[in-house]
């Protein structure tokens, strides 16, 4: 099934998206000229009329969607490993001994030496889902990765200094 977002132009104002959810709820975001936005959800019995209205910072937003886009990419992980034979998923934690800690994931060469995918950083309360080589790795991260038990042994003892 997919998701149909509704993008409306508001003049002097901004931008706003709406999705309505499986539950025939309204969610609409909407993005402020002038910098900033807010959520909110639309009144059950007047759907032109929003029940509540929550303002985002730029920090909020970003970190909200870092926590969403990662649930969602660990669901579809959970999902993938239940229906391909061979494939496996490993949560790597970055100890304080590590070489890579403070370096770049791409100094990992995981893909290359492995053939498997670190396709996210979980760090503190945030994601980072679809990591990118320059994203530096910090002590306590989380690796979410996939590929063969092989592979990710292998990525673990590299992750480790093994």
């Amino acid at each position: 099934m997919s998701v149909h977002v509704e993008r409306a132009e508001l003049p002097g104002i901004g931008t706003r998206h709406d999705i309505e959810t499986e539950e025939g709820r309204r969610l609409s975001v909407v993005t402020f000229r002038e910098g900033g936005r807010e959520i909110s959800v639309a009144d059950e019995g007047d759907p032109d009329r929003a029940a509540e209205t929550v303002a985002l910072t730029d920090e909020e937003a970003t970190a909200l969607s870092e926590v969403l886009g990662g649930s969602v990419i660990m669901t579809q992980i959970a999902g993938l490993r239940e229906q391909v034979a061979g494939l496996s998923t490993k949560q790597i934690t970055l100890r304080a001994d590590s070489p890579y800690a403070g370096r770049p994931l791409g100094d990992t060469r995981a893909r290359t030496l492995t053939r498997c995918s670190i396709v996210a950083i979980v760090r503190d309360a945030g994601v980072i889902p679809a990591p990118a080589p320059d994203d530096v790795l910090h002590v306590g991260d989380t690796l979410v990765s996939v590929g063969t038990s092989e592979g990710l042994q292998k990525l673990a003892d590299i992750v480790d200094g093994v």
